[in-house]
């Protein structure tokens, strides 16, 4: 008796705690949310603020009567991040693939390159970058902040970490025997097993993507081709006065398409550790 009400006052800990950590990590947005409601002597006054205000009409029609047209961000954003994923993750999945499938002679020293590839920070390279767009006069374009999420090393190594365990050899094998071709057999059993590990890195992968101001702010000069990163700086950048609420109103913006991946995502998340737990 005295171990069940032991056992069920730890558990009641465990649940408090839970429900405090859940709390705190959704204070930030909650708090964004009520800020894009609100004016800006009203955040200047108090930056924390749970109850919601009047001013959102306000706020909207300041973000929309900029120089700019946060929608036409919104557009390029989700084009390039829309785009970068479906890239990164086919093609990364497709690479870890051959790295598993199949024996090759410099197999092992692809793998290592690749690995090589991963301590590079990405801003080293960025003036070599942009000097090649620049020559083949592929700037103000959108699908040069696409193309290269083709070759995604990180991604690579993810992949081919959580194939070996989860995709049997015999499959593949007994594909190859019922006459199946080696893209079919990518793309009908390799994939559908891949999802959990997909879903994970589309999820990473939009984020940072959506959230890139580096490389549009290097590439893109043309109003018309600006992402939402891009526009939201600029409302931070205003010579007279910064409207915090517009601010707020363009990270919530920004945050809700996010918001919205993860939720449709989260279930093949949820779905591959729960499949680990058991084959482990």
């Amino acid at each position: 008796m005295k171990k069940t009400k032991s056992f069920n006052a730890k558990k009641i800990v465990i649940f408090i705690i839970c429900v405090f950590l859940a709390v705190l990590s959704l204070m930030p947005f909650i708090i964004m949310i009520v800020n894009s409601t609100r004016s800006t002597t009203q955040i200047q006054q108090s930056a924390v603020s749970l109850i919601p205000s009047t001013y959102f009409m306000n706020n909207l029609k300041i973000l929309v009567g900029k120089s700019f047209n946060p929608a036409v961000g919104f557009k390029n954003s989700l084009i390039v991040s829309v785009g970068a994923t479906a890239l990164a993750t086919y093609f990364s999945t497709l690479t870890a693939y051959s790295l598993v499938v199949y024996e090759w002679k410099l197999r092992d020293v692809f793998f290592k390159f690749i690995i090589a590839i991963m301590m590079i920070p990405a801003q080293i390279t960025m003036i070599g970058f942009y000097q090649m767009v620049y020559k083949i006069h592929m700037t103000n374009q959108l699908s040069m902040l696409i193309l290269p999420a083709i070759a995604s090393p990180s991604m690579v190594f993810f992949m081919r970490q959580y194939m070996k365990p989860a995709l049997s050899m015999e499959i593949v094998q007994s594909a190859r025997i019922d006459g199946a071709k080696e893209f079919y057999i990518f793309n009908a059993i390799a994939l559908p097993i891949m999802k959990p590990a997909i879903a994970t890195q589309a999820i990473f992968t939009f984020v940072s993507s959506w959230n890139n101001l580096f490389t549009p702010l290097i590439l893109l000069t043309d109003q018309k081709k600006y992402t939402l990163p891009i526009m939201i700086s600029l409302l931070r950048g205003d010579i007279y006065k910064t409207e915090y609420g517009a601010v707020y109103l363009g990270l919530t913006l920004t945050a809700a398409p996010l918001i919205i991946v993860y939720l449709l995502l989260s279930k093949y998340i949820v779905a591959g550790v729960a499949l680990g737990s058991v084959k482990g």
